[in-house]
Formats: C-alpha cells, sequence, structure tokens
C-alpha cells in the first residue's frame, strides 16, 4: 500500500470576526493510513475538515494537496423529507454515477439487497452505510469521515469500524475520521490528532492517551478497546475463521 502525502498543512491559521479558531496547524494526511481527529467542543474540528475540504481557505499559511487528490466525503447527518418517494439505489444515482457503480458501492459497504428500499426507512447503521457508499462512489484516494458512526449501536460501530479499516486497504486511499468516539475509535486508527484550536498532541493512539494533553482534556479514563480475536472478519463485519470461511453461529469477544 502506498503512503505517500495527499494533503499537507503548514502552519495554517483561520480565525472568524477577529476570534482566532486554528492556530499554527502543521500536519500531513496520508495515503493508506487512518487519521482520527478529536477535541472537545469548539476545539476547531469542523472548521479544520472545511478547510482541507476546500470550502473555505486559510488566513494564513497552506493547504497542498496532492495532484492527484480525490475526495469522498461523508456528512454527520443528513436530511431527508420523509415524504419523498427515493430509494437508496436513487439516492446513490443523485451522485450522477451510473447504476453500475451505485450497486457497486451498495455491495462493498454491505447493503446492496437494500438498493430499493426507501431511505428513510434505514436503520442507524443501515443509513451510514449508505453515505459511506456515497462517498466511495468514484473510488476516492482520501475519505472524510465526520462521525461515521453517529446514531449506531455499540455492536454495528464495531463492524463499521472494521469495514473502513477494510475500505481503507481495498481503495488504498486515506481516511481522516472525525470523531467523539473515544473508547472504540482508538482500536480503528494509525494515528490520531488532538486538536483544541491548535494541535495538542499527535501520533499512535497509545501514545496520545498518555500525553498530558490529552490527559487534561479527556482525563484519564478513556481506555484502549481492545478487539480480542482468533479470527478475522468480512468486509460486511461477519466472523470468519483462520482460512477465511463464515463461522456460522459465533460471535466476537470484546475485552
Amino acid at each position: 500500500m502506498n503512503k505517500r502525502p495527499l494533503i499537507t498543512l503548514d502552519k495554517v491559521n483561520k480565525a472568524f470576526a477577529e476570534r482566532p479558531i486554528l492556530q499554527n496547524i502543521s500536519m500531513q494526511l496520508m495515503q493508506g493510513e487512518i487519521t482520527t481527529l478529536i477535541g472537545p467542543n469548539g476545539a476547531g474540528k469542523s472548521t479544520l475538515v472545511r478547510l482541507i475540504l476546500g470550502l473555505i481557505r486559510p488566513d494564513s499559511g497552506s493547504i497542498t494537496p496532492a495532484a492527484d487528490l480525490k475526495v469522498g466525503y461523508m456528512p454527520q447527518k443528513i436530511s431527508i423529507d420523509p415524504s419523498l418517494p427515493i430509494s437508496t439505489g436513487r439516492f446513490l444515482q443523485l451522485a450522477n454515477t451510473s447504476h453500475k457503480a451505485c450497486h457497486e458501492a451498495l455491495e462493498m459497504v454491505g447493503i446492496s439487497h437494500l438498493a430499493a428500499s426507501p431511505i428513510q426507512m434505514l436503520s442507524g447503521g443501515e443509513l451510514q452505510r449508505a453515505l459511506l457508499a456515497r462517498a466511495i462512489l468514484r473510488k476516492p484516494n482520501f475519505l472524510v469521515l465526520d462521525e461515521p458512526v453517529q446514531g449506531v449501536d455499540v455492536t454495528g460501530q464495531n463492524a463499521l469500524y472494521e469495514m473502513i479499516g477494510e475500505l481503507s486497504k481495498s481503495l488504498n486511499c486515506g481516511i481522516l475520521m472525525v470523531s467523539h468516539d473515544l473508547h472504540l475509535v482508538m482500536s480503528a486508527t494509525d494515528q490520531v490528532i488532538c486538536l483544541n484550536q491548535h494541535i495538542c498532541c499527535q501520533g499512535h493512539p497509545e501514545q496520545v492517551t498518555q500525553d498530558q494533553a490529552y490527559i487534561d482534556i479527556f482525563g484519564q479514563t478513556t481506555a484502549i478497546y481492545a478487539h480480542q480475536h482468533d479470527h478475522q472478519h468480512s468486509i460486511h463485519g461477519e466472523v470468519l475463521d483462520k482460512q477465511g470461511k463464515h463461522q456460522h453461529g459465533e460471535g466476537c469477544s470484546h475485552d
């Protein structure tokens, strides 16, 4: 898997109405890595995402994308008129892609059987998968996922994080996840950036949770989520044995 910078931020600053929101942000988002952005409310996470997506410009500093950067974006939530007669498949087709591309994307996230279902009838986990399918329609090399497991129960969160990891590998893309889920997300990421208007600390999850800046914000109660298993998962979260075959009637052991 390629590991190269897809987006480089150098000494980026942003203020609104003369109030500093982001100060001296320098970081690289790499292809083949999952980076998780965490921080308290008001830390500037949404502003940083908008800068990375090119929706706003920095006041100073630079943001340099790779020449072949292709971004897919999954919003935190989406509002759909409940009276609008739209299927899940049609919802994806609104992004101006072919029926085949939509089917492939739904297949990759494990909900191709719901293509004809009204999108308003999907469960929380199914809707998040539909939004993720929409983000990967054009095979991006960089994904921005804003609270990707919002509204999903713990079991569904585990499966979604596993699937996001598989997508990173199969698409050979970089991923930036924004999350408040400090317990589960730590095991689903390569790098963590802790933001509080500036970068307080960054590095591997275990390293960040021991950093005093992180402890000052979140305390010492957040444990690294340990997923103990002697098996693997399919992209849909199903349990497989060591040979990659389905294990019927068996589940994961989580500590």
